[in-house]
């Protein structure tokens, strides 16, 4: 298992939502993929190609089709398909994911002050590598995270452009993850 702000390089992560993309994700200069998608069918083919190019890559288990998204699945990933780590919005996944020494990211999703405070708290009691919060185009709370807790902050979703990402960065964002191919360069 590796901390997360060792294995960030590049401090654009790749968010790949469609298979077709994971090749712009393996030629960009970025160094990690966050894989949203997949099946049980070939998710251990991505996560190889992934890594065969060099690059950490994490799965959101609650996208990979035909894999529970639960602590059997989390078991299964990590004996059998080996990512850096593994994305989920579940404590219970995060947990499972850490206790099967793999890295662990938990995505919260910043709708309201009590989802931050909602958030904060389970981030404490489930103890992720990183918190990956949604959607990340506001500064001004992944700021105020950034003072809630030492947890790294990676941003994401609904970030469409260089200066947004930049944004996020100068709020104190580890790195920005970002699903549009043009911006893994």
């Amino acid at each position: 298992m590796y901390p997360i702000v060792d294995i960030v390089e590049h401090q654009t992560i790749a968010a790949v939502q469609k298979e077709a993309d994971l090749d712009a994700a393996l030629q960009g200069k970025v160094n990690v993929v966050f894989l949203l998608t997949g099946s049980l069918l070939n998710i251990h083919e991505l996560t190889d190609r992934v890594k065969q190019a060099g690059k950490h890559v994490f799965l959101h288990m609650e996208f990979i089709e035909g894999i529970a998204a639960d602590r059997s699945g989390v078991a299964y990933v990590a004996q059998h398909v080996r990512p850096t780590g593994i994305i989920s919005t579940k404590s219970t996944l995060i947990k499972a994911a850490k206790d099967c020494g793999l890295s662990a990211i938990q995505r919260i999703f910043l709708i309201d002050r009590n989802a931050v405070l909602r958030g904060i708290k389970a981030v404490e009691q489930s103890s992720p590598d990183a918190i990956e919060v949604m959607p990340g185009i506001m500064p001004r709370i992944i700021r105020e995270m950034t003072n809630m807790t030492p947890l790294p902050i990676i941003a994401g979703g609904l970030v469409g452009n260089q200066q947004e990402i930049d944004e996020g960065l100068k709020a104190g964002a580890l790195a920005v993850s970002v699903g549009s191919p043009d911006l893994w360069q």
